[in-house]
């Protein structure tokens, strides 16, 4: 049993469903999001060549700061592109 905490709101936790697993990364499209820490380009830039070299499209995507959510129109566009996401959080 995996647990996964949320770090919205810690009083009433939220119960959700795993989102499906993909069943192959051939022909997927995967959406990274680079939330605008440093050097967290650099991760995705492995990620990306990995992704692609399993058969995976890559569409990037940048947070304008990491001190904020992702605006709605940006969250709406890697959702409607993308097979998944990877968000990349490092310093």
């Amino acid at each position: 049993m995996t647990i996964v905490l949320d770090p919205t709101s810690e009083r009433h936790p939220d119960t959700r469903p795993r989102a499906p697993r993909l069943g192959s990364l051939e022909g997927a499209t995967v959406g990274l999001l680079d939330i605008s820490k440093p050097r967290g380009d650099v991760f995705l830039d492995r990620v990306a060549e990995r992704l692609e070299a399993l058969g995976a499209s890559v569409e990037r995507y940048r947070k304008p700061t990491f001190a904020k959510p992702a605006p709605v129109d940006l969250r709406h566009e890697i959702a409607t592109r993308c097979d998944a996401v990877i968000e990349a959080l490092a310093d």
